[in-house]
């Protein structure tokens, strides 16, 4: 059969033919060549087609099939045309025109879509999860107790709703020693004093209460932590302002105007703001839509009740039927471990959903705040340092511009800053933990100081391999595979003993 003679068919066939031909390989190339040279232009005898269907391929049809061939390897994936079709399964036309790679090899596997594994892990997770439902309804029943929501014992915490409702004073009392050192009654070093003893007490004062009534457990960690939130506003108010006051007096021995003013409307919105750093202004949307915040509002109860599931149905039953994760069988204790991994992940993912996402973002909406980046994508952190950059964005903003500039502006090593950073995180985290449970064993302060050489550990393996998977697989298991469950185990079980020695 005669194959055509056209440049680009014959340089394309040539580019993918083995540069080791035989002799009769080279002999019917030649042959072809001198074929197509002593053909006169304008006079040639068309060619047959190679289907052998006698079908005559004129020029135009010769044309047509040198552009397809030089551009199909270009998009390999375009659907070809109906001209195009003629010439595409033709036997002179490549099949392999340039190098590829699996798509799961891995030069490749991050480079291509892995939605259907995505559906298909959706898919396995909820067939695996009901059946987990079902095998747990059928071994306990139903374990949802009457009063989960309410009970009369919640009438017993009246005195931490009291409390509560008294914390706004010290904000108030904060704002009148701005005032007061604004109109110069009171020097810097007063005012520093005063603040130190204000937000101290915010403090203390809730501690105090938790601790002298016999009080439920999530009730005293929702006081601990409006008591901590309340604390972190008032120091970054008191340390804005002590910036904004010395910027004036600077400005104004420049011969520099700068107005300085304490507004109580400020103080006001920023204590009900989704945010831990104070500024007079903040970006403000220009309307609330009502018909969101009502979908967020039933996303809010859907996934909290998901929670309260969880907790009573799974996280209860295995708690108690474990041992102390420090005595007894290893091999058990490590079996209880794992198996609680799985709920109480779920728990945390719920947990983080409905306060980070949903609740931040309705007080948002509601007070037409601006700048809604309470977290960002830390599930692809590559080590345990972008973790605690990008899950709770308020707090690290806070840390960054309280805590570690102005360590690093004193002289202060970044490495030596970083550890002040997780020390503080550490005694809040102790603080919001103990102080409901009356145990002080500083479960929660030795895990939050374990992610210091975490930290250097991660961070030297990113740097080794050079791979994110890794660091992020080594993330996953320690933070939410060993890490919660543990200390739940822990704090369950010391909390259990109290109450039995106490009884």
């Amino acid at each position: 059969m005669a194959m055509s003679e056209s440049p680009e068919i014959l340089g394309s066939t040539a580019t993918v033919t083995s540069t080791s031909r035989s002799d009769s390989d080279l002999n019917l190339f030649s042959l072809r060549h001198r074929t197509a040279t002593t053909t006169v232009a304008g006079t040639r005898a068309p060619d047959r087609d190679d289907t052998g269907n006698g079908e005559a391929v004129d020029d135009k049809d010769r044309v047509e099939s040198a552009s397809f061939t030089s551009n199909v390897g270009d998009d390999a994936n375009e659907t070809p045309s109906a001209s195009d079709i003629r010439f595409m399964y033709r036997p002179r036309v490549p099949a392999h025109r340039r190098i590829k790679e699996s798509p799961l090899s891995s030069d490749a596997i991050f480079k291509q879509s892995h939605a259907g594994l995505f559906n298909l892990c959706i898919v396995v997770l909820v067939a695996v999860n009901s059946r987990l439902i079902i095998e747990n309804l059928m071994k306990y029943g139903w374990l949802i107790r009457s009063g989960f929501w309410f009970s009369s014992r919640s009438l017993s915490d009246w005195p931490l709703l009291m409390c509560c409702l008294s914390l706004p004073v010290f904000p108030l009392a904060a704002f009148v020693v701005e005032k007061f050192v604004q109109h110069n009654y009171i020097s810097e070093p007063v005012v520093v004093f005063l603040h130190v003893m204000i937000s101290t007490t915010a403090v203390l004062y809730p501690v105090t209460v938790i601790l002298r009534c016999d009080s439920a457990f999530l009730s005293g960690v929702a006081l601990m932590l409006f008591a901590c939130i309340v604390w972190l506003k008032l120091i970054s108010y008191a340390h804005t302002n002590n910036d904004m006051r010395a910027l004036a007096k600077s400005a104004e021995k420049g011969s520099v105007e700068h107005s300085f003013d304490v507004s109580f409307k400020s103080l006001v919105y920023f204590m009900v703001a989704p945010t831990l750093c104070y500024q007079p202004s903040y970006p403000r949307t220009q309307t609330v839509r009502k018909g969101w915040v009502v979908r967020q509002l039933i996303k809010l109860i859907i996934f909290t009740g998901l929670m309260g599931f969880i907790i009573e149905q799974y996280i209860n039953p295995i708690v108690q039927n474990s041992q102390h994760p420090l005595k007894g069988n290893l091999l058990y204790a490590i079996e209880r471990v794992l198996k609680l991994s799985v709920p109480n992940l779920y728990v945390w993912l719920c947990m983080f959903y409905c306060f980070f996402h949903l609740w931040l973002n309705i007080l948002a909406e509601l007070l037409r705040f601006g700048d809604r980046e309470f977290y960002r994508d830390w599930w692809n952190a590559k080590t345990v340092e972008e973790y605690w950059r990008m899950w709770n964005m308020p707090v690290h903003k806070w840390m960054v511009r309280h805590i570690y500039f102005p360590c690093i502006r004193n002289g202060i090593p970044k490495g030596v800053a970083v550890v002040i950073a997780f020390l503080l995180s550490a005694m809040f985290h102790e603080l919001c933990i103990a102080v409901p449970c009356h145990i002080f064993k500083l479960w929660a302060f030795i895990g939050i100081m374990f992610q210091v050489p975490l930290v250097l550990v991660t961070n030297y393996l990113q740097n080794k391999f050079r791979s994110s998977m890794v660091g992020n697989m080594i993330f996953w298991i320690i933070f939410s595979i060993l890490g919660q469950p543990m200390c739940v185990l822990l704090y369950y079980h010391d909390l259990m003993n109290r109450k039995g020695k106490a009884d």
